[in-house]
């Protein structure tokens, strides 16, 4: 069974930063390719963050240049690091992963505020 668990979340100052965790089971994750995806209030989810399995990495436009994702295979775990947060950052974050078919975590709440 595949699990996804989503941990790091929590409440930073506009231009702090977080570190989000994905603990993944249930899939060969050293060759899933793992995203992260966030949906705001009142808006549709989007994709923010994508590495394959080959650690080819690919950002949201909105994103790009602040937000870092990573896997570390040992650990079947990936990681979104997200520095100069912004308000507009907040939301709920998700880790997913395509096998057979799309699963997603639970979700961890990020919320940049003063």
């Amino acid at each position: 069974q595949v699990q996804l668990v989503e941990s790091g979340g929590g409440l930073v100052q506009p231009g702090g930063s977080l570190r989000l965790s994905c603990a993944a089971s249930g899939v060969i994750f050293s060759i899933s390719s793992m995203s992260w995806y966030r949906q705001a209030p009142g808006k549709e989810r989007e994709r923010v963050a994508r590495i394959t399995s080959g650690d080819f990495t690919k950002y949201a436009d909105s994103v790009k240049g602040r937000f870092t994702i990573s896997r570390d295979n040992a650990k079947n775990t990936v990681y979104l690091q997200m520095n100069s947060l912004k308000p507009e950052d907040t939301a709920v974050y998700y880790c997913n992963v395509v096998a057979i078919q799309t699963y997603w975590g639970r979700g961890t709440q990020v919320t940049v505020s003063s």
